[in-house]
């Protein structure tokens, strides 16, 4: 069993000095237990996570910086700094930064689950096709394209 320790992550780094770059964005650990694990997220401008599905966890976002557009459960929404968005495990959902600036968020799922082993795995994979592929074996579930 993972159990979270007492402490604090500073800004600038990752949990136990953990990042990942994931087809063009930084994810920076920022807390890990069974129970939850939260990350830092960096999307450049005109990265996105496709339309997915996570069938064992809610998903959360905290927007600190820029824009997300968001389709979640076949309806769009914008996400701007303060806001949270809900992912309910079970329900589908993508997040576009389709800006002309970065944005910034803390993303946390509970339970952890087998999220983390699924970053560690596409960790610098530059083929998308590849990264759906992986994601299956790990609880993440992606859509076909539309049409």
């Amino acid at each position: 069993m993972i159990v979270m320790p007492a402490g604090i992550t500073p800004s600038q780094e990752g949990f136990d000095g953990v990042v990942w770059s994931i087809l063009g964005q930084t994810y920076t650990l920022k807390q890990h237990s069974d129970h939850s694990m939260a990350w830092h997220a960096l999307f450049p401008s005109g990265t996105f996570v496709p339309p997915h599905v996570h069938p064992t966890q809610d998903e959360f976002v905290y927007v600190l910086s820029g824009r997300y557009d968001l389709w979640l459960d076949g309806k769009e929404f914008t996400a701007t700094a303060g806001d949270l968005v809900r992912m309910p495990m079970g329900i589908p959902h993508g997040i576009f930064n389709k800006s002309d600036a970065d944005a910034t968020s803390l993303f946390w799922v509970a339970p952890t689950r087998s999220l983390k082993g699924l970053f560690e795995r596409i960790h610098n994979v530059p083929d998308p096709a590849e990264v759906v592929r992986i994601a299956a074996e790990h609880e993440v579930d992606f859509l076909p394209p539309p049409g």
